[in-house]
């Protein structure tokens, strides 16, 4: 074998000998002049150096004998493998082109439907948008007369049976007085919407203000009655901590905001020096349901920071409007026949078409309200509180979705709700049971009433959380479930809207078509 592969080394020389070109008369070949031939795979060779052995030619062979291992494709699990940004970078581009298709075939079927000025004329020239503005200022007698009743309580040391009876009255007539004027009076659909969410909220809030206030009570009932037992024994003497252990910690309070939020002791409010006008109308404003006497306050209003939140709140607002005139307007109405006829394949097909558009509009809805919004509010009342919102996009049950997208809610549901039933011997499902039908019975009272209907669709939505919660957890683990909650979260929301849309279409324009052609046709 060697000897073979000597013979074809000399047979090359003979060939390279043949094709090498002499150097001309009186000229010297340069230096860095080379042939093609000299030029190997180490790099360039002159002329004048030596050839290479056959041992240096072949020393580097053993290396390339064995190209092959065992291992697995990248794509496998056992591979290890997690690097997928190019695949989600494709996602996003066809997510892009995908979106873009849609909106140029909206333009060239509808035109530009787009008018901004058109939502603030509706309510300046349809005289009945304004029994919505007087439902809210209506809000302040409830608070008042709550203010009241603490008031008196203070004073007079009232019954607690009989001071509950009054405040749950109070909430009652807050929550029925605007259905009957909204019912009667028939304002505008979308006031009447924020007006009976306003409402909620206020009666959320009164009652967390009257249970705190009641904790409070009970809680100095129960020190007095100690300090009667403690008085007739001496105090214990409790070691003070040296100078250097003392920490600044119990001072000033470092929020996520950024701020340093001093906490002066003196100035600390107990019951019932926080029974006063600014404390309860501070506490109706500030972005949280949940009473307490002495929130976390920030020391300055950052600008900077209050401008970039207000500017974000006017653009997502107009490109909300703009979207739902563009896009969701034109699909809901050309969904109609399909849902009176009951055509199955043609409805799925809308409720898909709707659901794209619609989900982008929600998601500007929780940024601009949850973020931007509410940012607004805590940043101008220095707020320090801004958990408004945690991770619910890496939902994984349907559970931990409504733990985390609304937190304010969340909070006063699990402190009011959930917790005392807990302690009156409820199980924890029984307690989720009836925080998700609270949830429901008030998504439906925000939606029926300003549509004159009672349909129960948000109702049912909202209640078909609990067995979905359930097949998401026993079906579904890591990113399949959530996945499978993202998809209960783009599909169910145009299903309700479709619902609800056909049954009001049905309700005011197909009844009032047929009455009018039988009163022409007498």
């Amino acid at each position: 074998m060697l000897s073979n592969l000597e013979n074809m080394d000399k047979t090359t020389k003979e060939s390279n000998t043949l094709h090498q070109r002499k150097p001309s008369k009186g000229k010297k070949k340069d230096l860095g002049e080379t042939s093609v031939s000299d030029q190997g795979d180490g790099g360039m060779e002159t002329a004048a150096d030596e050839p290479l052995t056959t041992e240096q030619k072949y020393s580097g062979i053993e290396g390339d004998l064995s190209v092959h291992s065992a291992q697995d494709s990248l794509l496998s699990n056992a591979s290890g493998f997690n690097n997928y940004r190019g695949f989600l970078n494709l996602c996003i581009v066809l997510l892009a082109m995908s979106s873009g298709r849609l909106v140029l075939e909206n333009l060239l079927k509808y035109g530009i439907l787009v008018d901004p000025i058109s939502w603030a004329s509706v309510l300046w020239n349809d005289p009945y948008s304004w029994p919505n503005v007087t439902l809210v200022i209506c809000i302040n007698y409830f608070i008042l007369f709550a203010f009241g009743m603490e008031k008196l309580m203070k004073k007079f040391h009232l019954s607690e049976k009989l001071f509950d009876f009054l405040t749950m009255s109070n909430l009652i007539v807050l929550i029925v007085f605007p259905v009957v004027v909204i019912t009667v009076v028939e304002p505008n659909p979308v006031g009447a919407c924020n007006v009976l969410g306003l409402s909620a909220m206020a009666v959320m809030k009164l009652y967390s203000y009257h249970v705190v206030n009641q904790w409070c009570r009970q809680l100095n009932a129960i020190s007095k009655k100690k300090r009667k037992i403690s008085s007739k024994k001496p105090p214990p003497s409790l070691p003070k901590p040296p100078p250097n252990e003392q920490s600044d910690e119990s001072n000033e309070t470092v929020k996520a905001n950024g701020d340093v939020v001093h906490v002066d002791p003196k100035q600390l409010q107990v019951y019932p020096q926080n029974i006063n006008l600014k404390d309860i109308y501070y506490f109706m404003a500030v972005p949280t349901l949940c009473y307490e006497l002495n929130f976390p306050r920030t020391e300055r209003v950052r600008k900077r920071f209050l401008i970039r939140r207000i500017v974000e709140l006017v653009f997502l607002l107009q490109l909300s409007i703009c979207l739902i005139q563009q896009w969701i307007v034109p699909l809901v109405f050309n969904a109609m026949k399909p849902f009176s006829e009951m055509d199955v394949t043609r409805m799925t097909e809308r409720i898909l078409k709707l659901a794209v558009p619609n989900h982008f509009i929600w998601l500007c809805f929780f940024y601009f309200y949850f973020h931007s919004f509410l940012n607004i509010i805590g940043e101008i009342l220095r707020f320090a509180d801004r958990e408004f919102y945690r991770d619910w996009w890496n939902s994984e049950t349907v559970g931990y979705f409504w733990r985390n997208w609304n937190i304010p809610v969340h909070r006063w549901a699990r402190r009011h709700i959930y917790k005392p039933m807990r302690r009156k011997g409820f199980s924890a499902y029984q307690g989720q049971v009836a925080v998700f039908v609270m949830s429901a019975v008030m998504h439906e009272y925000m939606v029926s009433v300003p549509l004159h209907m009672f349909k129960l669709w948000a109702f049912a939505g909202m209640v078909m959380q609990i067995p979905l919660a359930m097949v998401v957890s026993m079906f579904f683990r890591r990113h399949y479930a959530n996945m499978a909650v993202w998809l209960s979260i783009i599909i169910g929301q145009p299903v309700a809207i479709l619902m609800y849309v056909h049954d009001y279409y049905v309700i005011n324009y197909m009844k009032t078509t047929a009455l009018n052609g039988t009163a022409s046709a007498i």
